[in-house]
């Protein structure tokens, strides 16, 4: 079942039952992204803020709070803790890759310029640090922060790896796991450690995010080569053009022969791409198993999910977040 298809999505029945936490959710992001002296830091905040997005990330910190029973206000403030790294690493991501849409709409640094984008996004950042401490509790600060510093470190050894043929399936997972699961993790799992729970159910909460996470950015790298761009929205091939190093070519490139790996060195390495280029790789991929390979991938990191998911307290949440995992790769299953 495609997304496009389900008639209930996972995610849109977490935000019905989480509906008024998320809507404080919301009204403390816009609170906190206001500035007395600089107005620029709204308007830059607000464009990205409002641009959509299903606010997956703090709906997963609510959730999982909800789930080992939290009655407190602090999941809120933790909640927009991560939607506020996640909005700043969107701004300077946008930067690093001079994109100029997101979300169907033109970016912060073509709107404004890359230093605003840039000093907004530390601006968030540091307003993210501030509502973290909130809580007085230092497992869900060290949590948070750490996060913050694997994001950076995952974006960095990807602007070190970009173009490498030599780039691994160990370096890939290592870039990932930075730039979209480490977020998914501390998400969960300081709702867990919000709410008190035993050591063995904040790892699970952990392990679950993290899996989420890792088969999320799978899916999207598979759906650029394997998808449909009126699904998706997007151009099949984004990320060959861009000469990145998913994981579909990072497959294809280690079964190459001499002759393939000479076109993936001119195509990618060199970036001398030609008419007829994209349709060759899509089909070396195919012929490689990296396709196939890539989708097993991903179905497998949705089980591990699922799994984590066992020891938890039985909720109607927990049910959620399972069908969620499966939902992540519906597109591809």
């Amino acid at each position: 079942m495609g997304l496009d298809n389900a008639v209930t999505k996972p995610h849109e029945r977490l935000a019905a039952l989480l509906s008024e936490e998320m809507a404080a959710v919301d009204r403390l992001i816009r609170e906190r992204m206001r500035s007395d002296h600089a107005p620029r830091i709204e308007e830059v905040a607000a464009h990205i803020v409002s641009a959509g997005g299903k606010r997956l990330r703090p709906m997963l910190t609510i959730a999982a709070a909800r789930m080992c029973g939290y009655d407190g206000p602090y999941h809120v403030y933790l909640a927009a803790t991560v939607e506020f790294i996640h909005t700043a690493t969107l701004l300077h991501d946008d930067v690093v890759d001079e994109s100029g849409q997101r979300r169907g709409r033109p970016t912060a640094n073509l709107l404004w310029d890359n230093k605003s984008s840039v000093l907004v996004g530390d601006y968030l950042f540091a307003r993210s640090f501030q509502l973290m401490v909130a809580p007085g509790n230092l497992q869900v600060l060290d949590i948070l922060s750490n996060a913050a510093a694997v994001i950076a470190e995952g974006e960095v050894l990807q602007l070190t790896a970009a173009r490498d043929l030599a780039t691994t399936e160990d370096v890939y997972f290592k870039v990932i796991r930075g730039k979209t699961a480490a977020l998914f993790a501390a998400a969960t799992e300081v709702g867990g450690v919000i709410a008190g729970m035993p050591e063995d159910q904040v790892r699970a909460l952990y392990t679950y995010g993290d899996a989420l996470g890792v088969g999320f950015q799978i899916v999207d790298d598979l759906l650029d080569v394997a998808g449909d761009a009126k699904a998706t929205g997007k151009n099949i091939g984004d990320d060959f053009r861009e000469r990145k190093l998913t994981l579909p070519i990072i497959k294809a490139v280690a079964a190459a022969d001499d002759e393939e790996r000479a076109f993936w060195k001119r195509t990618i390495a060199k970036g001398d791409q030609r008419e007829g280029d994209l349709e060759h790789a899509l089909d070396l991929m195919h012929r490689r198993g990296a396709i196939e390979a890539t989708r097993i991938e991903a179905l497998a990191w949705s089980a591990r999910a699922k799994e984590a998911l066992d020891c938890l307290p039985d909720h109607e949440i927990r049910d959620m977040l399972s069908d969620l995992a499966d939902f992540v790769v519906a597109r591809i299953s």
